[in-house]
């Protein structure tokens, strides 16, 4: 695949597009082909190879995406814009003028490989961003045992000292009475264990994070790839090259 050569004001690419989560290697999909008001956004295989639109099925549309004259990112299936509710991406239906509230406007930042989103409005100097959440395989009985072992002896000793062990894990800080934000347990608080994304499942989720101003972030290697996407413009015709079509 080949990233975006050209784009518009957004960042984004005129005409039609993939969204890849670097990641996770999966792409943005209206899950099940649904069109109802509020459906949700996941991440999910690509279901179709070619680039060419022509070539691609068009079960495949829930995979792709377009910037309409308004700005508002839009899935080609429906043609409904996206929306954004309590983090979470989701299809909007546009309603009347004395009933609608504006779109957030995507950006794609090509250098960094950022997606943000920008509410009109907004008191706030926050930034908001795109990201993919690994998923865990289910954890096996030796594994729950290491765990409750680990958070039942480490906990107390903690404890004996004024507060939890810093370097205890958000479930054990969970355990132990610390309520922890789902903003900092994706980001600042996950760890190494909470990164590992090993879970046959082909979906994943993928959310919207809110960094309050001038907030430092010191994030993993991992967590900063999990902001990474790359924008995959479809082509209306085949390419060739020295004689081979592409």
């Amino acid at each position: 695949m080949t990233a975006i050569s050209e784009s518009g004001p957004s960042g984004f690419p005129p005409g039609y597009f993939l969204i890849t989560s670097t990641a996770t290697g999966r792409v943005l999909d209206v899950g099940g082909q649904a069109i109802d008001d509020g459906a949700e956004l996941i991440l999910w295989p690509s279901k179709e190879v070619s680039l060419v639109q022509s070539r691609r099925s068009p079960e495949a549309d829930n995979q792709v995406f377009f910037v309409d004259d308004s700005g508002a990112l839009c899935s080609r299936s429906s043609g409904h814009a996206i929306d954004i509710d309590h983090d979470r991406l989701v299809l909007r239906h546009r309603k009347p003028a004395s009933f609608a509230h504006p779109f957030p406007k995507f950006s794609y930042h090509q250098e960094l490989g950022e997606i943000n989103v920008k509410f009109d409005g907004d008191p706030t100097r926050n930034m908001y961003i795109l990201t993919s959440v690994p998923l865990r395989k289910p954890k096996s009985f030796i594994d729950d045992a290491s765990q409750f072992l680990t958070t039942n002896i480490r906990t107390p000793f903690a404890s004996l000292f004024g507060g939890v062990d810093t370097n205890s894990t958000p479930e054990q800080m969970t355990s132990a009475g610390v309520d922890l934000a789902e903003d900092e347990v994706l980001e600042e608080e996950r760890g190494e264990e909470g990164e590992i994304d090993d879970s046959p499942d082909e979906k994943r989720e993928i959310h919207m994070l809110t960094i309050p101003h001038q907030r430092p972030w010191n994030l993993a290697e991992k967590a900063k790839l999990r902001r990474r996407f790359e924008i995959i413009p479809l082509r209306t015709a085949s390419k060739r090259t020295t004689g081979i079509t592409v």
